[in-house]
């Protein structure tokens, strides 16, 4: 099998009457556009055979920025797969400007959607390898959205894969199904993140031997494992460091490539801007973490650490990166350090950007 395909993430479309200019915001979603250009001008010269979107698509569901992706993804040479995000579908009946839950895949019937009654499909993208796509957004009775995936689909899911025993699968879904971070799933910052029944998923994919997952949602590159089973989540086109996968299905390998975009034809020091603007952003978030569990410090000490502590999210987005900081109480840093690429035993294992992981 060989097979060349790429993944971006996050994209966050808005067209400029859409955007939300919060000052506060993480997201750069004024370059949304100009990003996703430069991505597809690169891809256009790699003789793709398929790109996989792993959700949040849109700024917050617009009808009008799902129309735009739709006709842009149409004019492109190789086939797309897309799945929703929790910013694609952010309510189930929708609005004026807004698409409801159920339209989403009356924008993409080219996509991946050719039954427009499901959100979940299942098709085959080259010759063996079959792509099985899972939407995780779903919406509790007093219409709060939720992550995780409905009985029905775990039943699909189990009777689609036993059928596909010859195949090689990829999974595709929005939320993460295995922790990216320390504690991800009990954490007040990263459990939302976290497919809700994740266990139920994974008991299905080690039952089936499926390898291989792809995720997007938490904004960060990282590669995680659980039981030989491969995450591969791919951070946001417009979130610091702007990257995105080529990957390669060869010689019983995936091998897997990451690229950053670093400046844009309106903003050359893109990569420098975004860094800063991230770490500017972050005291805060910083705070939440210091006054949270597991550290559970005072908010006198939290506003003390948290200065030094202003490049950790960056660092982590752009993966691939080992944490010390010394001026910190020894407890606190190897809290910290926990989170950096490191392997089981704590020996540094850089993996997040650029890697080879056998198939068999």
């Amino acid at each position: 099998m060989n097979v060349r395909f790429a993944i971006a993430s996050d994209l966050h479309i808005a067209l400029p009457e859409t955007i939300d200019f919060n000052a506060n915001r993480f997201h750069l979603t004024q370059l949304s556009i100009p990003a996703l250009e430069v991505v597809l001008q690169h891809l256009s010269t790699l003789n793709l055979d398929f790109l996989l979107l792993p959700g949040d698509l849109t700024q917050d569901g617009e009808k009008v920025n799902h129309r735009w992706l739709q006709k842009k993804l149409a004019t492109l040479p190789y086939p797309v797969y897309v799945i929703p995000g929790n910013h694609d579908v952010p309510s189930l009946t929708g609005n004026d400007t807004t698409i409801a839950f159920t339209d989403f895949p009356h924008y993409y019937q080219q996509f991946g959607y050719e039954n427009t009654n499901k959100l979940d499909y299942t098709c085959e993208i080259a010759k063996g390898l079959q792509l099985v796509a899972l939407n995780s957004n779903q919406f509790n009775a007093q219409g709060k959205q939720l992550g995780c995936l409905r009985e029905n689909q775990l039943i699909w899911l189990e009777e689609t894969l036993s059928h596909l025993q010859d195949k090689l699968i990829f999974l595709m879904i929005h939320h993460n199904v295995i922790e990216h971070l320390p504690q991800q799933s009990d954490h007040v910052l990263g459990q939302r993140y976290m497919l809700d029944n994740a266990s139920d998923l994974l008991t299905i994919l080690e039952k089936y031997q499926v390898k291989f997952i792809f995720t997007g949602h938490l904004h960060i590159q990282d590669i995680a494992n659980f039981n030989n089973i491969y995450e591969i989540t791919t951070g946001s086109l417009i979130t610091y460091p702007h990257p995105y996968r080529i990957l390669e299905l060869k010689d019983n390998q995936l091998i897997i490539e990451s690229h950053r975009i670093t400046q844009l034809p309106e903003m050359e020091n893109l990569a420098d801007f975004s860094q800063k603007w991230t770490c500017d952003r972050s005291f805060p978030f910083m705070i939440t973490i210091l006054t949270s569990p597991p550290l559970n410090l005072p908010l006198t000490e939290a506003k003390k650490y948290a200065p030094l502590l202003r490049n950790f999210w960056a660092d982590i987005a752009h993966g691939d990166k080992l944490f010390n900081f010394p001026q910190l109480p020894a407890d606190i840093n190897q809290y910290f350090q926990q989170f950096g690429a490191i392997d089981s035993d704590g020996k540094p294992q850089l993996i997040d950007n650029n890697t080879k992981i056998n198939l068999s």
